[in-house]
């Protein structure tokens, strides 16, 4: 069995200052805003979301995926801090980005913390990789490929080499 999916997938991540964080990913990694909606508490309760209610921000990237950033009345616990994967249910967002270093400076700007200096990391001879933290402290992962449409020829199979 397999999920129909009708729409590209889209992400929800909790966060505590809604318009801080919708303007570090509009701003610097160019998302589009959708919409804003409201969340009543009883709904948040019987999704299993929210003892609150909470507000929505949809923000779109310019291949169709969408984050939801998700404001909770009530304050988020804050994260935990170390290295990514030693923490169970451990997530982050990937963006596949032409020019990792040219977005530094705007992450840094923005209040973007880095795990492991600010200069991407030569993972294979073809993949340059950097993880750092958005200004909440979600974790974010740049990946540079020398050849994208070796990476993801389903994409990229109708371009000219």
């Amino acid at each position: 069995m397999s999920v129909n999916m009708l729409v590209p997938m889209e992400v929800g991540i909790c966060c505590v200052d809604l318009p801080a964080l919708s303007r570090f990913y509009q701003d610097v990694l160019g998302f589009t805003f959708v919409a804003q909606v409201q969340m009543p508490a009883a709904a948040a309760q019987r999704v299993g979301l929210s003892e609150g209610g909470y507000s929505v921000v949809r923000l779109q990237t310019p291949y169709g995926e969408r984050i939801k950033l998700l404001a909770p009345e009530r304050t988020p616990t804050r994260h935990a801090d170390g290295l990514i994967l030693d923490r169970q249910n451990a997530s982050y967002l990937t963006f596949i980005v032409e020019d990792i270093a040219s977005l530094v400076a705007d992450l840094k700007r923005a209040g973007a913390s880095f795990f492991a200096g600010d200069e991407a990391i030569q993972l294979r001879p073809d993949v340059k990789a950097l993880f750092c933290r958005d200004p909440e402290g979600n974790v974010l992962e740049l990946v540079e490929y020398a050849d994208i449409a070796a990476y993801r020829p389903d994409l990229f199979n109708h371009r000219s080499a």
